[in-house]
């Protein structure tokens, strides 16, 4: 099953949403939300070769290519970061390699405040999957 993430709900509509929002408790309960509408990974994907290093929860990144386009499915066992995920992949899902190589993901996630709310093992655990997304684009 495929995403929306990226496809019908992009980086530009999250950043809207988000700014309806005047605190970070409901920012977090929206990206909590987010995540619990990313469809789930088929249990046989959750291998080794597919977690994310660099994460305090455990994360699952699978990139396929259609086309010239990326499509990712992720889950993890931490409800915000699959919020997380929903945030990211909203950024890079259905993208082309350069699209993706080329988006200025630290200043969408500065755009949303995002990075600061975080805890640094959080942050880091954050870009480790960008990383992840755009090692994929390179490959």
């Amino acid at each position: 099953m495929s995403s929306v993430f990226g496809v019908d709900i992009t980086s530009e509509d999250i950043l809207e949403n988000l700014s309806f929002f005047d605190s970070w408790e409901e920012r977090y309960k929206y990206i909590i939300d987010l995540g619990k509408e990313l469809p789930a990974i088929d249990e046989s994907l959750k291998v080794d070769a597919n977690i994310v290093r660099g994460c305090q929860s455990q994360v699952w990144l699978v990139p396929t290519v259609e086309g010239d386009q990326y499509f990712f499915q992720v889950d993890s066992d931490a409800h915000i970061v699959r919020g997380l995920l929903a945030i990211i992949l909203s950024a890079f899902n259905g993208k082309t390699a350069k699209a993706i190589l080329d988006f200025d993901v630290d200043a969408y996630f500065e755009s949303i405040d995002l990075i600061r709310h975080l805890s640094p093992t959080r942050g880091n655990g954050l870009r480790a999957m960008v990383s992840r997304i755009k090692d994929a684009a390179q490959a």
